[in-house]
């Protein structure tokens, strides 16, 4: 089968892969429909390269239908329409009862300390290989996929095995009441997502980015009050001008290692993923190799006694926190890869409905499995209007 594979730092392929097979009784082979390329595999694109092999299939947000299960699945079977959470969880351990999913005692990576693996993402998370491919793989199947109605088209469902379920849980992690703020820093698909969740759950929210594709998007959607960061000087004081002097109630990090402003990092991000392996690993693991503008834009912004959201992906270890204002400010801090089948019991329902969240024209681009390396770069590159891509094997 085509599927798009790692090759090294910016190097993406289509290569020609061995078929997927049942190799344990809890498989299932998954035939894909639509497949996305999400900002986190712009991570593997650079700065995570050191935990990468040659040859590794790219992808995590998987939608097919079922071609085959494995003796012990019986809760989906051929011809039946799924998404794939990105995570890939047992359903039954203790922290799959509790809808920690991507705590899975099962699947968790104990080599590296990291919990559920995860496709198509890294040998931190199990090395498992991805969706960007013709078919796909998917083990504990009984438990890690979400049923959808025939029907609509893929559009409609497709990101609930990612990105939609992260924002709805980034924003229930900030705990906004109706009518408080909700600050969304970083307006790419899962803050974009996240103005549309709180808007729809009565939030007021301001969203802030710098890239003048998504600040239109933005604009245009409504949901929320936006802010060009190259505008302002202290965004801390823009926000606080909007709310009587105060802050947001909450604040949703979009973000994450790579943001703008943090010229000492990305050149230290750049460098590490040109090292080889054995040195690159464990700089990554114990220095600071984040680009932390957008967390310490957060916490400033945010009102005393508010939340931090955090869904952007952080992956060092030694950047220094400001312990002492988020002490005295009285913040929480909630962070996580999202736990997705804990929240699509009340999304699923939005998508059957009439479409307030506006997931059918979400995505600003289709393209074919072939097209892949173009668009992982123009995504990357913010150019063209790349805000979500679809690949359509």
């Amino acid at each position: 089968m085509k599927a798009v594979t790692w090759h090294g730092v910016r190097d993406v392929r289509v290569d020609t892969v061995p078929d997927p097979v049942i190799e344990e009784p809890t498989d299932a082979v998954v035939r894909m429909t639509t497949t996305n390329i999400c900002g986190s595999d712009l991570h593997l694109y650079e700065p995570l390269a050191p935990f990468m092999h040659p040859g590794d299939v790219l992808g995590h947000e998987p939608m097919g239908v079922v071609e085959e299960v494995g003796s012990e699945v019986t809760a989906i079977r051929p011809g039946d329409r799924v998404v794939i959470p990105f995570q890939i969880s047992c359903g039954a351990c203790w922290m799959c009862d509790r809808e920690l999913y991507t705590q899975c005692e099962t699947t968790q990576v104990r080599e590296h300390g990291s919990g559920a693996a995860l496709f198509g993402y890294t040998e931190l998370y199990g090395r498992v290989p991805g969706a960007q491919a013709e078919y796909l793989r998917v083990p504990h199947a009984q438990s890690t996929h979400i049923a959808v109605p025939d029907g609509p088209p893929d559009e409609r469902f497709t990101y609930l095995s990612d990105i939609l379920p992260t924002a709805w849980q980034a924003v229930a992690y900030a705990d906004v009441p109706p009518g408080g703020t909700l600050a969304v820093l970083g307006l790419g698909p899962v803050g974009d997502f996240a103005c549309r969740v709180a808007a729809h759950r009565g939030v007021r929210v301001i969203g802030v980015d710098l890239v003048d594709d998504r600040l239109d998007r933005a604009r245009a959607r409504g949901d929320a009050e936006v802010v060009d960061l190259r505008d302002v000087d202290d965004l801390g004081d823009v926000v606080r001008g909007l709310t009587d002097g105060r802050g947001a109630d909450g604040v949703v990090d979009a973000v994450g290692m790579e943001a703008h402003g943090s010229p000492v990092a990305a050149v230290l991000q750049k460098a590490t993923g040109f090292l080889p392996d054995r040195v690159a690993q464990p700089l990554m693991r114990r220095m600071g190799v984040d680009r932390m503008n957008a967390l310490y834009a957060a916490i400033d912004l945010v009102r005393r006694g508010g939340t931090v959201s955090l869904s952007g992906v952080y992956g060092g270890q030694a950047d220094p926190m400001p312990l002492l204002t988020m002490f005295d400010k009285q913040l929480q801090l909630r962070m996580g890869q999202c736990n997705v089948k804990r929240w699509v019991p009340e999304i699923l329902p939005l998508l059957t409905d009439d479409d307030p969240l506006g997931v059918d024209h979400f995505h600003s681009h289709t393209a074919t499995l072939e097209d892949a390396p173009e668009a992982y770069r123009a995504f990357q590159e913010k150019r063209g209007g790349h805000v979500k891509v679809l690949l359509k094997p």
